[in-house]
């Protein structure tokens, strides 16, 4: 997959592609049913399948400073996407300029003029252009005086519940990662690289991973039976289960809450490698321990029930 990041002087192989818009964080199915719809289209055309999501996010953009609520930051995300076998990722600025063009501006400056799109697939909630004031029916009626096709794809739902990232956010903010599993039809993943930490759990035999979470949602507090890859250029190297904990661990107060992974059978150095870290059953909340021997027995603990957690789900390395 080509990631481009603009929208002037596009290749020409790439001109005419049916391109989803939208932002597809998290890749949920919702996102994986509209984005086949669209490669569905492109082989119809014989066109190239293209994706435009705005980076980074427009929300970030209007709110800076906010904690992060990215489920896919874009490394991820782009990842997740060329998986679906997209041929190119626009993945535009989305700053002062773009957020003051209007809705006639996006369609003739961007879709048109730009990337000359032959189709473009979006979801019936979709709002775009200055104060997002336009919509699909405006979009619909601009393909027809522009010469482009616009396919207005219906969301999916799970039951009587519609599947959005806002409802993954939730779950796992409230310690369900299952539930979002469900929702994305993926297990949510972290990524970071792995920092030096006080090195204190490996004095009691428990060597840990540590990332910060600075790009992306922070889950709930708490215990986790996890599934870690290492990854290299975007291959995954190796992997491994594991029992992590996400916070502040109340018996040493870290400042930054921090995702620290004990990994099954592993005995190597992970100190700047970038690990992606499956958040698969939450286990428990953080508890303040009396000393590290507590802390060893817990772990322990924790330990056992993750791998049982992990072997009951059917997950594997």
């Amino acid at each position: 997959m080509r990631i481009i990041r603009h929208y002037e002087h596009i290749p020409p192989a790439l001109q005419g592609a049916v391109v989803a818009v939208g932002n597809f964080d998290g890749v949920h199915r919702g996102h994986q049913a509209l984005i086949a719809e669209a490669e569905a289209k492109a082989r119809e055309r014989g066109a190239p399948l293209g994706i435009l999501a705005f980076e980074p996010h427009p929300q970030e953009f209007f709110r800076p400073g906010a904690e992060s609520f990215r489920l896919t930051p874009f490394r991820t995300k782009a990842r997740l996407l060329a998986e679906l076998g997209t041929d190119a990722m626009f993945a535009l600025p989305f700053d002062a300029q773009m957020a003051a063009k209007s809705a006639q501006d996006f369609v003739t400056d961007v879709l048109v003029g730009g990337l000359q799109v032959g189709c473009v697939v979006v979801g019936e909630d979709f709002q775009f252009g200055k104060g997002r004031a336009g919509n699909a029916t405006v979009l619909s009626y601009m393909g027809e005086m522009e010469g482009f096709g616009v396919d207005v794809f219906k969301p999916i739902g799970d039951g009587h519940e519609k599947i959005s990232s806002t409802a993954i956010r939730q779950a796992l903010k409230a310690g369900r990662p299952d539930e979002a599993a469900r929702l994305l039809g993926h297990t949510w993943a972290v990524e970071a690289r792995v920092e030096h930490g006080d090195k204190r759990g490996r004095t009691i035999g428990v060597p840990t991973a540590n990332m910060r979470l600075d790009d992306c949602l922070k889950p709930a507090f708490g215990v986790y039976a996890v599934r870690a890859s290492v990854v290299e250029d975007e291959r995954v190297m190796s992997r491994h289960l594991g029992v992590a904990n996400f916070g502040v661990r109340p018996m040493f107060e870290t400042d930054v809450p921090l995702l620290e992974s004990f990994l099954f059978d592993f005995d190597g150095d992970l100190y700047g490698k970038h690990l992606s870290v499956e958040l698969v059953a939450y286990l428990r909340p953080e508890m303040n321990l009396a000393d590290l021997d507590a802390l060893k027995a817990q772990i322990a603990k924790d330990s056992a029930e993750a791998r049982a957690t992990l072997d009951r789900a059917g997950v594997r390395c």
